[in-house]
């Protein structure tokens, strides 16, 4: 690969092109671009880049169709396609993964994931021309072929591995800490350990009662852009979403990095989410939608690592702290955060709260004492 690497910009908008170019110069790469489909070839074929940034929506040719062009060529050398476009369902992005694209993004563009992927898939690229180059040298050292060999394989393995962990980890955290992961910075959260964190659950009320009684395609909709939000709102907040399901989420505090103050964290997080759905309600009433949020917290010690078995891994958490932030949330009305006393404990320097009372929760012998969190205090 190229110093510095070279990019090819693919897009009919100039004012796209201009945006991508600068962000990239910034970073030190070299640009050449392309208005169409057919240039688009012919300079991939001519220029040889090191990653190309593809618009699909284009004249002459479109994106689809350069890729398949691309990637049946066996005279190419391998060069990753991140897809750019404004095509943001289910069905493009699938399209445009089985046409041969490595990396999708969807316009706007998010600057930090736009860098991001770039960096990812640079570092594949780097990975693929380092085998290529030692795959040329093999083939001139007989003598020593056997023992080259598996060591070669050992690094690719190796490599391939941490490839395929980045991708797995980018599910659960953000790019930078899967990134800081995969570079040793943080242990590997897969191996399981025991550790005290803050746990989060929060899920949609009248969920249910909607999905019954609404078309699948608006249900989808909603769910997107709840998603969205929330998901957005636990990045900012340095929370690890460990699961996800439906209108249901689960967010931990301090792992696999530790965090300080997870607890402050976590109620920052709740009360930013109950402020983005109050957003959110209002939309949907206009659309006739009855929905709302409830979240339950909790802290405690979890045990924590790869849970599944070896054809599927998932990061998870497990133990009573879980259980208990669960059953919280499944007894919040609309619009509670209901913690216990002991993360209350922790933060009620910060935050005014109600007592709720004394919840008998499924799973525990004792009743739990709750509050409902107001606000921050003034």
């Amino acid at each position: 690969m190229r110093t510095p690497p070279r990019i090819l910009i693919v897009d009919d908008n100039p004012m796209n092109v201009d945006i991508l170019q600068t962000r990239l110069a910034s970073h030190g790469y070299e640009t050449i671009t392309a208005s169409d489909g057919e240039e688009a070839l012919a300079k991939a074929r001519e220029k040889l880049p090191d990653l190309i940034l593809l618009d699909i929506m284009m004249p002459k040719m479109d994106g689809m169709q350069v890729c398949r062009e691309l990637k049946k060529d066996p005279t190419l050398p391998f060069m990753p396609i991140i897809l750019v476009t404004a095509k943001s369902e289910s069905k493009d992005i699938v399209a445009g993964l089985e046409a041969g694209g490595d990396e999708y993004l969807t316009k706007p563009v998010d600057q930090a994931a736009l860098v991001a992927r770039v960096k990812s898939m640079l570092r594949m690229k780097a990975l693929y021309d380092q085998v290529q180059e030692q795959a040329s040298r093999l083939e001139t050292q007989t003598a020593q072929l056997s023992e080259l060999n598996r060591t070669l394989e050992q690094r690719v393995q190796d490599e391939v591995t941490k490839v395929e962990r980045l991708g797995r980890l980018k599910r659960f955290f953000s790019p930078h800490l899967a990134e800081l992961i995969i570079g040793g910075g943080a242990a590997d959260p897969l191996q399981p350990h025991r550790r005290e964190v803050t746990s989060v659950f929060l899920d949609l009320r009248g969920f249910t009662a909607f999905a019954e009684t609404t078309e699948p395609e608006e249900v989808m909709t909603v769910l997107q852009e709840y998603h969205a939000a929330m998901g957005q709102i636990v990045l900012d907040h340095e929370g690890t979403l460990e699961h996800f399901a439906g209108d249901g989420m689960m967010i931990i505090f301090n792992d696999p990095v530790p965090v300080p103050n997870p607890g402050e964290k976590a109620i920052r997080m709740a009360l930013a989410m109950r402020d983005k759905m109050a957003d959110l309600t209002v939309r949907w009433h206009k659309r006739g939608f009855d929905l709302s949020i409830g979240i339950g917290l909790a802290q405690g010690y979890a045990t924590i690592g790869a849970i599944g078995f070896e054809a599927r891994w998932e990061y998870g958490a497990i133990g009573t702290v879980i259980n208990l932030a669960s059953r919280l949330c499944g007894e919040a009305k609309s619009g509670q955060i209901l913690l216990p006393q002991r993360l209350l404990g922790t933060i009620e320097h910060l935050v005014d709260v109600e007592y709720v009372g004394e919840l008998e929760l499924r799973g525990f012998h004792r009743p739990i004492k709750a509050y409902n969190v107001l606000g921050l205090k003034k």
